[in-house]
This record gives C-alpha cells, structure tokens and sequence, in this order.
C-alpha cells in the first residue's frame, strides 16, 4: 500500500474485525459460489452423460477448474494486486495507470505537475524497464488498456444482470418439480420475478446490514450442501474421490468432441463468483476473503461437487440432475437469492470506479458505511439491473439459455483480469517478462478454452449478452469520448489570468458583493464560459474562486492531501484557484460541507502564504497544499448554524439588478428558499505572530460570505459538424442523450438551484 496515502478506508484491522467481516462475506462475496452447484449440473444436457467415466471426467474438470481459478489465481495471485485495499479492473487499469504513462482518462495534460504533485510521490512514475518504455511509445497499446478495462466493467455488470436471474429460475423450477401435486398451482417464472424485486429492494440497506442478513442463511447452505456431498460419496459411489487426479480431466480433453465440448459452458459456471472475490474487495479486506475461502469455502465446495458426481454416476437416466433444488427447496430459494448478492455488490463498485475516473454518466452513488468507504449502493443502477434482470428471466424461461450468457460473461471478464495482471505483474511488481508471459498464457490458455466453449452456445442465449455488452460499452465510450472533447474545448478557448486584469478597465468592470465559485474542468487559465459572461455582463464579484475538479488513478486522496490552493492574478484582485483532488472511492462531490471546506482551506492559505510550506510552483504561481490547520491557531474559526439560501438568491439577484436582466434567465427557474446548514466564519483571537495584512485578507473573505454566495457553471453543448463519419455521430448522439437524462451537474455538486448560475456555450465536433 502506497505509504502517503492513509486511506480513508483503512481502519485498525484486528482478528475480531477479520472474523466478522469474514462472517460478512459469506452473504455478500461467497453467496454465488456457493449457490454455483445448483445449476452446474443442471445446465448440462443429460444426453451428454453416457457412462460413469463421463460423471468422472467431468468431476476432474470441475475440480481443478476451481483449484486454477477461484484458489490459485484469485486467492493467491489476484488478490494481492489490489489497489490501496479496491479491487476489480478498473483498480487493476489505474494501479498501470498511476505506475506506467499509460493513462488516457480526460485530464488537463498542460496541468499534469499540478495534478500529480507529492511529496515523496505516491504518484510517483516507477523507473522505466524496457516493457514499460515499449507499451508507453505506442499509443494503440494504450487504447487497447483502456478498451479491455471498459470491457472488463461492462461483463461485471453483465454477470450482475445474468446471475440473479439464473440463481432464482433455476430453483425456482426446482422446486417446481419437487411439488408434483401442486405444480398447478406453483408457476416457476412469476415466482422468480417476485423473488428478484424483493432482492434489489433490499440493496438500499447497504453491504453492512445486507451481509448479516444473509450470512446465517450461506452457513446453514454450506452445512447442507456440504454434509449432502458427504452423505452422496458414501452412500453412492465412494470411488468418486479417485477423480480429483489430474488424468481424468486429461482424458476429457483427448476425447473431446462437440457436444462434450459444450459441456465446459456448463463447468465454467462453478468458478462464477470467484471474479467477485477480487472486484468486491473495497466492501471487505484481503485477510478476510482469503480466510473464508481457502477455509472454509473451497473444501465445502469439493465435497459438493463430489457429492453430486457420486450421485449422478449411479443415477444416469434421472430426468435431470439438479437435485439440490428439490432436496429442501425453502433453503435453496433462500440461498439462490443470496447467491445473487455478490455479483450486484460488485457492478455497484465497478460503476462507482467508472464514474470517479470519467467513463460512466453521472449517477448518484450513496456510501452505506463511514468505516469501509467502498461500500457503495447507487439506486439508478440497482433498478436498472432489475429491469434487466427480470427482462432476461421473462423473456428465456430456460435455465440452459440463461447460463449460457451467464458461463460466457463469467469467463469473459476473467480473461480481461488475466490481461491486465501479466501486465501489472510486469509494470508494476516489475517481475521480469518471463513472469508476466507465464501468467498470461497460464491462465489466459485455459480461460479461452472456455470462451471457445461457451460461443459454441452463442445462439442458445449467449447472445443477449453481446446485445448487453455492446450497449453498456456504447455508452461507456461515449461519455469518456464527450468528456474529453468537452475538456479539449476548454482548454483551446480558455484565456490566461492576465486577461482578467487587462480586460477589465476597458470593460468598467463592476465588484459586487459576496463570494462566486466559478466551477470548471481546467486547472489553469480562465475558463471560456466565464470570460464569455465577463465579456457579456462585466461583473464580479468581491472574491472569486476558480474550483476544479481532478480525478486520480486511485481510490483515496487523504483530506490533508485533497486541496491544492493558489492565486489567479494579483494579491489585491482577491481570485483564488481551488484544485480538488479525489480518488475513484471518494464521495467529494457529495459533502453538504463542501463549501465551508473551500473557504477554510483558502482562509489556511492565506494564513500560510508568506511563511515557509509545501508548495508547487505552476504556471500561475505557487500552489499550496493545504488541509492541516495551523498549530498556532490562526485559521478561521467555523460557527455552525442553519439558514436558507436567500441570501444567494439575493445575491445573483444583486448582479441582475445592477447590470441587466438577461441574467434574469439564468437563476428566475429556482427562486425559492432553501433550508441549508450555513456555516460561518470567525478571525481567531489577536495574535501577534498574524500580520495585518492576513487579518485584513480573512475578515474580507468573511465579509464576502457573509454577503452570500452565487455559483457559476459552464455548460458545453456537443454538436457534430456536417459531413462527420457515421461512427463520431454515434458517440455524440449517445453522450448528449446521456448528458440529457442522467442526473443534471448542479445536483451532482449539490449546488443550491436558487444561486446558480448557467452558462450556455456549442463546442461542434
């Protein structure tokens, strides 16, 4: 773990806290392998059986599919590429990003010192290698990257739409079959639909509450399925256990044909869940899910298997061989919804990532716990899945069909983790390239094997989740596509700070009272929408601060780290720049304080400005990174209190009256008062080691938020030039349709709409 951290999501680890959250991943993490024997079997065709050493044969696969799979290349290998305690591919695509110049997420490149700035540099570029040299010459290799983490995310989601409904539908017709006398009355598919919604209802209660929940009901599975495989190998076929030799599986592979070929669409599927392991690990901790799963888990997992191989090779001609369903169906029900958890927990992390890092529209993600920040719920994206989940369980009704798309999504996205990891293995761990080559053609040898196997079942259902995947990777492209056209715009039309002072006579500038933050995507230079509005309506007002917004490739930035402060033009203009720095698990967008945390870091860097302190030298003067008040006291001193937004209204209004009313336009839609808690400020006690000067410069930046505050923001509008190709169409299309409908900046800044005001400007593509 990168040491300067000190990520927000660490907290002191003890044995009791690694037991509990052990307790707590068997609801969220482990509730789909474990669910995984009802439909292994149950998805294979029973006229591919023939004999009991096909029952063998397959066993075999099983068995060292798991110990490949889930315990040598998740448990042991995967896990460790964590980064800073967040898993899944994209964590993996920033940890290439933050350690190798492979990074192609919208950024203000000009700015890239300032971004990036540290002492003793977690962000740090390693020392190059000659892999590392080669992938950073060529640009393709860099696409391909980003290409194969967006790939990665869009099958997580996949598996998050397929799973729920695969788990549910199978037991459900399990059950189906084992109430013979009351199948009239019991119909498979309404049941499941039901079971789904009260499954994603319960999401809002968070990884926390979810995981007791559902972790008594995964123990009394495990028991089950476990004392069940016990029970089956003696009482069937106790030479079942000469099975587990590697030899068995050989001869599968040496006398493979088609239909038995299709038979490892079906094997893949008691590996789903492993991937869940890895991209759900910012919800638990390493120590934890390793435990669980190599303890307790993996062996429980074995005899089950086992178990049914024993009862299967004695029971060749039974109608099929999903017999766990109908042995206690109340207990399977339960568990096939809890089999269900880790794949929607894991497409909540995965979207969160995309969002942070600019890959994914705006959402609102809601941090169900303030100890482990990586517990997310987003509700947009939890109805959506359900929507799509029940389409799947409605429109297949075929468990066959639906694991079919479930086997090839699963296999998929651990094909890209392969990828991605011989690639961190070399860049990042910097093991030599022999290492990292091993790795991939290991794994990745084995894991198209079973790509191979399940495109064989394309036109049995896999197909829906091509549909799925080229629809979530559309618009996973698009918005990175428009956010980094937009960023290009600003940054071609921006103008530098001394325009501001140049302009400004000529113009009769006015200074009105108050405080306007004026958030935009550049780190340098003012922003084009605002020397538009300046050019319009020459005002503003009596302090000014530029706030930008910068995502980095990692999870966390630490609050003392967060806020890098400096000054746009002359000391006496009183315009201040705010670079936000946050990592892809920070919720910074989201703080009702947000605000006041702005204003006192300013007010610390006004206290700090003169003395000796960590700074960055940019191309506008010396930033400073604030965020640990001074020890002698002479920072703002906060006074809490509630109040509305009146005074901001106004405040736009003071503008309006004083100048003209086409601003009138801009704020007339949210004139209404507000109730919002308003911090206000105070000058500490008099100190002799505070100059007069300082003292003069914080009671105006009191003064000024006294007066109110009024919001700017830029609004690019993307519009294709004529004669552009079909494909550019589509990615434009697509983002201004997104922009459109997902959920509005102003909301995702948590701006008050009675003080914002919008500026509109066309960027033609």
């Amino acid at each position: 773990m990168d040491p300067q951290l000190g990520s927000a999501n660490q907290f002191k680890e003890t044995w009791k806290h690694t037991l509990l959250l052990s307790f707590q991943s068997l609801g969220v993490i482990y509730g789909q392998l474990s669910t995984a024997p009802l439909y292994v079997f149950g998805t294979m065709n029973a006229e591919d059986i023939k004999s009991e050493e096909t029952v063998y044969e397959l066993f075999s696969c099983i068995f060292w599919t798991i110990n490949i799979i889930s315990l040598l290349k998740y448990a042991f290998i995967v896990l460790r590429a964590d980064d800073n305690g967040e898993g899944g591919t994209f964590a993996l695509y920033s940890l290439l990003c933050r350690h190798a110049k492979v990074g192609l997420l919208p950024n203000d490149t000009s700015a890239n010192e300032v971004m990036h700035y540290e002492t003793g540099s977690p962000f740090k570029i390693k020392v190059e290698s000659r892999a590392r040299r080669a992938i950073e010459k060529h640009k393709s290799s860099h696409y391909l990257m980003l290409f194969l983490a967006l790939f990665g995310s869009c099958m997580t989601i996949g598996v998050g739409v397929l799973t729920p409904a695969l788990s549910v539908y199978s037991v459900s017709s399990g059950v189906q079959r084992s109430m013979s006398d009351m199948a009239h009355l019991y119909v498979p598919v309404p049941t499941a639909s039901a079971i789904l919604v009260c499954l994603f209802t319960l999401q809002h209660y968070g990884t926390h509450k979810i995981g007791f929940i559902f972790a008594p009901i995964i123990v009394i599975w495990l028991i089950f399925i476990g004392g069940g495989g016990i029970y089956n190998i003696f009482h069937w076929n106790k030479q079942i256990i000469h099975a587990v030799s590697p030899m068995y599986m050989y001869r599968f592979v040496k006398n493979i044909e088609i239909k038995s070929w299709r038979s490892l669409g079906s094997i893949v599927l008691c590996v789903a869940g492993s991937e869940a392991m890895f991209a759900d690990l910012g919800h638990f901790r390493k120590k934890s899910i390793k435990i669980t799963f190599v303890c307790l888990i993996y062996p429980v997992l074995v005899l089950c298997y086992a178990g049914q191989a024993a009862y299967i090779s004695k029971n060749l001609h039974a109608a099929d061989f999903n017999h766990l369903s109908e042995s206690i169906p109340p207990l399977s029900l339960l568990a096939s919804v809890v089999g269900s958890q880790a794949t929607i927990t894991a497409s909540f992390s995965i979207i969160n990532q995309c969002l942070a890092l600019g890959c994914f529209p705006r959402v609102k993600v809601i941090h169900t716990s303030d100890k482990i920040h990586g517990q997310v719920y987003i509700p947009d994206i939890n109805w959506l899945l359900m929507v799509l989940s029940l389409a799947v369980t409605i429109g297949f009704h075929d468990i066959m069909r639906i694991g079919s798309a479930t086997g090839l999504a699963v296999i998929s996205g651990m094909l890209v983790t392969t990828c991605l990891m011989s690639l961190v293995i070399a860049l990042y761990w910097e093991k030599n390239l022999f290492e990292s080559v091993c790795c991939l053609i290991f794994f990745g040898s084995i894991e198209v094997m079973y790509v191979s196997a399940c495109m064989l079942n394309f036109h049995k259902g896999a197909w829906y989740l091509v549909v799925l995947l080229a629809l979530s990777l559309t618009v996973m492209l698009s918005w990175h596509y428009g956010t980094k056209k937009k960023l290009e715009f600003d940054l071609q039309n921006k103008v530098s700070a001394e325009w501001l002072t140049d302009i400004s006579p000529g113009l009769g500038v006015t200074r009105v009272p108050g405080i306007g933050f004026i958030y935009t995507d550049i780190v340098t230079g003012i922003p084009a929408f605002f020397s538009h509005f300046i050019t319009n309506l020459p005002a503003f007002h009596q302090v000014l601060i530029f706030v930008s917004f910068k995502s980095l490739p990692m999870p966390y930035v630490p609050a003392s780290r967060r806020y890098l402060i400096g000054r746009v033009g002359p000391k006496d203009l009183k315009i201040y720049r705010c670079v936000v720095r946050y990592g892809y698990c920070d919720p910074i967008r989201d703080t009702d304080n947000f605000e006041e945390q702005i204003i006192s870091s300013i007010g610390e860097f006004i206290t700090m400005e003169e003395n000796e302190f960590e700074s960055l030298n940019s191309s506008e003067g010396r930033m400073v990174v604030v965020g640990k008040p001074p020890a002698d006291g002479s920072a703002l001193i906060p006074l809490n209190e509630t109040n509305s937004d009146e005074e901001s209204v106004s405040l736009v209004s003071n503008i309006e009256t004083q100048l003209a009313p086409m601003v009138a336009d801009a704020v007339e839609s949210g004139l209404g008062s507000v109730m919002r808690k308003k911090v206000r400020f105070m000058l500490p006690a008099k100190s002799p080691k505070m100059r007069a000067s300082v003292r003069d410069e914080l009671q105006e930046l009191i003064d000024a938020r006294e007066s109110g505050t009024a919001y700017f923001l830029g609004q690019v509008h993307l519009a294709v030039r004529d004669g552009s190709d079909v494909l550019k169409r589509l990615l434009i299309m697509t983002y201004a349709f997104c922009d459109k409908n997902c959920r509005e900046p102003p909301v995702a800044l948590n701006i008050p709409h009675a003080a914002l005001v919008e500026v509109g400007m066309v960027c033609c593509i």
